[in-house]
């Protein structure tokens, strides 16, 4: 693959043998810098974590991208002469990025070749590095760089950077299933991580049980490990290389080498309540048999043996301390499928399946983590929350070696992992029912197969006019048409892997799938194609309110109650990221609000339980409700505001929760507040509300067009609690039917959208424009 860039001189070299300059090495694949190492004329400061075949840098840097910032237009003119409600200006904004890349020691000098080039006059005067080659190599570094080293400890780093993934990546932690498809199962993680058995499996075995983010203790380990392994193995095989051990013990058979209990006992073995099928000896056949044992055969047993060991006495640990998580990794796991087998083999019979073998996503990255935050306490980073960038991170590889062969090779090699410092901290809605069991997700793309084809097609089809919009969203800007089609590209890219590996990011679903997109659009700078559509929308939504507002007035308060229902529904069908309904939308301007309610499935709907809802509001106000707003335009203020309006009017307080971050069409908190600010100037009862502070406006911490619970801003989740919030309104597809369909609070909960997707709703046993009511009373 040739250098886009034209650089043949710059490249960075990625083959099967590491990292070197450009030439080094033949059938290489030839990247240029910017591609592996991003963002390097932003590095702040670096650190290394250097193990006994692969190196792990970590840099943080600083990312300028655009924002589109929307204001009240200057108060020397009037309003009125403008057709648009508010002014958007593009913006240049600053964040934080943390870069985490993975090489092979091979090449450790060309590497520190590069960090001289690049990050030596970065704010790193004094490197932190861990693990055994910051020994090995302490001379060669501080020589090459002309920097101090500074070694820190190994388990300490290691644990530091556990923390910081198990608090951040919700989707960082699976157990391994072999037979299953796909073999790996992520778990959400929980919001109290601690405690926890770290079980480290290097060359030898450490075992260090963690209490606080700060208190961990080395509790056991065992000489025989990962090195135990590799000796023995190179002395029975003749291999000398750790991953071809592993390959050979693949393909091996244990039991033509190992003792089994039906090979001690015969046929007896039943009436001991043991399997026949269990190693009674391991390589105990060797000693009596009187043939050659093939290499394969031999590396198998080997592994049983060393797993079985290690598995046995990390749930002794376990039991010992009253511990029921263990996470494994160190050189032994490395993400090998056969070793993740062996673990979890053991794992399950000795603990008779109460404790789970657990790994991690970026496990090798842990130590690189810790050393980088070593580093970094005056830019305080565990004191924001952070989150994973699709665009820009590498994902999981499957464990099939024919699968995607080339992106294996590149694996084996480098990956990358970046996360974004995220500008609110993020904690659980204190109304679920149960933080720990909570998953966003309605479906399980990663597991359901059908889904997963139909869903992956969907957002190919429609890429093309993602990209069209992006560029269009930006007519004045000379390089949109390219930045448009490198987006489609990327994101292009992104969607292939993920239909040879569904698990690459953990858990795959509709949200997630959603997010690498709003990723992939930021990566080019398009952070709101929609942003001008929005303003329009919202433009023509203000000037019908009045009448709204007046029509519903003078209805019967029954009546009311159905026409505020039939106005949240039928503001939810202007949703552009619905094809069904941006077709409609372009191609017919005139299509509004009244048209939308003539779209509407008739009674009874398709989940419907009005009925129940209409009984409630007849007895006492709810003291405070939070309703998460989803559309611009007509759904927020021609739908969500009347229902607000009426809320208000019976007494509850309001908290109207908006995206802090623009996705698609979806309304956000700054343009919310300008729109409250409209319609308070020609709403009495929501300007009294807005002065008195029973209608507050806020923002969820999301860009997502979807709904996590488990990560909302720290300041919302306060509010809710300090207003005693007793009902939960979520409305749209992506917040109430891709996720939180399933959600169970401890309040009072209305979940309603239009199922504007014809799979969806036939897979759901509806149609098109199908109606979602669901009304919710927590079980005493």
């Amino acid at each position: 693959m040739a250098d886009r860039g034209g650089r043949s001189g710059s490249g960075v070299v990625v083959g099967g043998g590491g990292l070197a300059v450009s030439g080094r090495l033949d059938k290489s694949i030839i990247l240029p810098p910017d591609e592996i190492f991003r963002n390097l004329e932003n590095a702040k400061r670096f650190a290394i974590d250097i193990g006994g075949s692969l190196a792990k840098l970590a840099y943080y840097s600083t990312v300028q991208h655009k924002v589109a910032r929307v204001r009240s237009f200057d108060q020397s003119g009037k309003d009125g002469e403008h057709e648009s409600p508010y002014e958007i200006t593009v913006q240049e904004e600053i964040t934080a990025r943390l870069h985490f890349i993975k090489f092979e020691n091979t090449y450790i000098e060309t590497c520190l070749d590069f960090i001289k080039d690049h990050l030596v006059n970065t704010e790193t005067k004094v490197i932190k590095a861990t693990g055994g080659g910051a020994y090995k190599f302490k001379d060669l570094i501080e020589k090459k760089l002309g920097l101090k080293l500074d070694k820190e400890d190994v388990m300490t780093c290691l644990i530091k950077g556990c923390n910081f993934v198990l608090k951040n990546i919700p989707h960082e932690v699976f157990v391994y299933m072999k037979d299953a498809d796909p073999e790996f199962r992520f778990q959400m993680n929980h919001p109290h991580i601690f405690p926890y058995l770290l079980v480290n499996i290097g060359s030898g075995v450490s075992i260090v049980k963690v209490e606080t983010e700060d208190k961990f203790e080395w509790i056991g380990g065992s000489s025989i490990g990962g090195g135990t392994f590799w000796g023995l193995g190179a002395l029975l095989t003749q291999t000398k290389k750790f991953d071809e051990l592993l390959q050979l013990a693949s393909k091996g058979q244990h039991t033509n080498v190992d003792m089994l209990v039906k090979d001690v006992y015969g046929g007896a073995y039943q009436t001991l309540g043991l399997s026949g099928n269990l190693i009674a000896s391991s390589f105990g056949k060797s000693a009596t048999a009187d043939k050659e044992f093939s290499k394969e055969d031999m590396a198998k047993s080997l592994l049983h043996m060393i797993s079985n060991d290690i598995g046995q006495l990390a749930c002794l640990y376990a039991k010992l301390h009253n511990l029921n998580k263990i996470y494994f990794g160190g050189f032994f796991i490395r993400g090998h499928p056969v070793t993740m087998r062996t673990i979890t083999y053991s794992i399950n019979f000795f603990s008779k399946g109460e404790v789970q073998a657990l790994f991690l996503r970026h496990e090798g990255y842990l130590g690189a983590i810790g050393a980088f935050l070593k580093g970094a306490e005056e830019d305080n980073p565990n004191l924001y929350s952070w989150g994973e960038n699709y665009a820009g991170s590498s994902g999981l590889m499957s464990s099939s070696p024919d699968l995607c062969p080339m992106q294996r090779e590149r694996s084996g090699t480098f990956d990358l992992l970046e996360m974004d410092r995220l500008d609110r901290t993020l904690v659980n809605l204190p109304l679920l029912k149960d933080p720990s069991t909570y998953i966003p997700d309605t479906v399980d793309l990663t597991d359901d197969a059908l889904a997963r084809k139909y869903w992956l097609s969907c957002f190919e089809e429609a890429l093309d006019g993602v990209a069209k919009r992006a560029a269009a969203s930006q007519p004045d800007s000379v390089d949109a048409l390219e930045r448009a089609e490198k987006f489609r590209q990327k994101y292009w890219d992104k969607l292939q892997t993920l239909r040879q590996q569904p698990f690459a990011y953990g858990t795959l679903t509709v949200r997630s799938l959603l997010d690498t997109r709003e990723h992939c659009l930021n990566e080019f700078n398009f952070p709101d194609p929609y942003s001008k559509v929005k303003q329009k929308e919202n433009g023509i939504a203000l000037k019908c309110y009045q009448g709204v507002v007046e029509s519903l007035d003078s209805l019967g308060w029954e009546e009311r109650q159905f026409a505020l229902v039939k106005g949240l529904l039928a503001g939810n069908v202007f949703d552009w990221g619905a094809k069904a309904v941006s077709d409609v939308l372009e191609t017919e301007p005139q299509f509004g609000f009244e048209e939308a309610k003539e779209k509407l499935q008739e009674r009874p709907w398709l989940e419907d339980s009005y009925n129940q809802w209409l009984e409630r509001v007849k007895g006492p106000p709810h003291k405070c409700a939070l309703i998460f707003a989803d559309n611009s335009g007509i759904d927020i203020i021609l739908g969500v505001f009347p229902f607000v309006r009426e809320l208000l009017s019976r007494g509850t307080e309001v908290i109207l929760a908006c995206n802090s971050g623009p996705a698609l069409n979806d309304v956000t908190y700054s343009e919310s507040l300008l729109v409250t600010e409209k319609i308070a100037a020609t709403d009495s009862i929501i300007w009294s509300a807005l002065k008195d502070e029973r209608l507050l406006v806020v923002q969820t911490g999301s860009s997502s067009p979807c709904l996590d619970l488990s990560r909302l801003d720290k300041g919302l989740a306060n509010l809710v609690r300090e207003r005693k919030t007793d009902l939960v309104v979520i409305e749209g597809m992506g917040r109430a039917i891709h996720t939180n369909y399933y959600a169970a609070f401890t309040c009072e909960s209305l979940k309603l959208a239009v199922i504007k997707n014809s799979w969806l709703a036939d897979r759901l046993g509806g149609k098109i424009f199908s109606v979602i009511f669901k009304y919710e009373v927590p079980l005493q």
